[in-house]
């Protein structure tokens, strides 16, 4: 799988108490137009997949480029997470990242079990598209600059 490019974003939901998990997922994708429906995998063996596990609704910020160290963090279940900054508070009251390429808010439609991951299906119930830039991508076990001169 690692010869397959892929775009990379962060998913994240909050717990009961209103405070914020997350991951770097590269197994984002969009499912159905109508009604507007995205996927996520999220690893069983994750330290926030209960959370996801349990959560109504999730968030996925689409990243940029330069957002390259906030995937790495993610990536790592060890690392503070949000605590250097970069998130901000959307008005239904997720968190994403701030000045993603695109972020979209779901509500969780369903949850199927995947060996180790559970793939969880949301309907998108808000979206933000920011200014145009060159996309985080992920190929070969690495990330590259997408060559857009084509």
């Amino acid at each position: 799988m690692a010869r397959f490019p892929t775009g990379v974003a962060i998913a994240t939901t909050c717990d009961e108490d209103g405070d914020p998990h997350g991951l770097t997922v590269s197994s984002f994708c969009s499912v159905s137009l109508a009604p507007p429906l995205v996927l996520i995998c999220v690893a069983k063996s994750a330290r926030c997949f209960p959370v996801f596990a349990r959560a109504g609704e999730f968030a996925v910020s689409i990243l940029r480029e330069r957002h390259v160290e906030l995937a790495l963090r993610f990536a790592n279940s060890k690392a503070r997470k949000f605590g250097d900054g970069g998130f901000v508070r959307t008005s239904r009251g997720g968190v994403v990242v701030d000045n993603a390429l695109a972020t979209v808010e779901c509500k969780v439609d369903r949850r199927h079990d995947a060996g180790d991951h559970v793939i969880l299906v949301g309907e998108v119930v808000d979206q933000l598209l920011s200014d145009a830039g060159g996309p985080a991508v992920y190929f070969n076990r690495k990330f590259a600059a997408l060559d857009s001169a084509r």
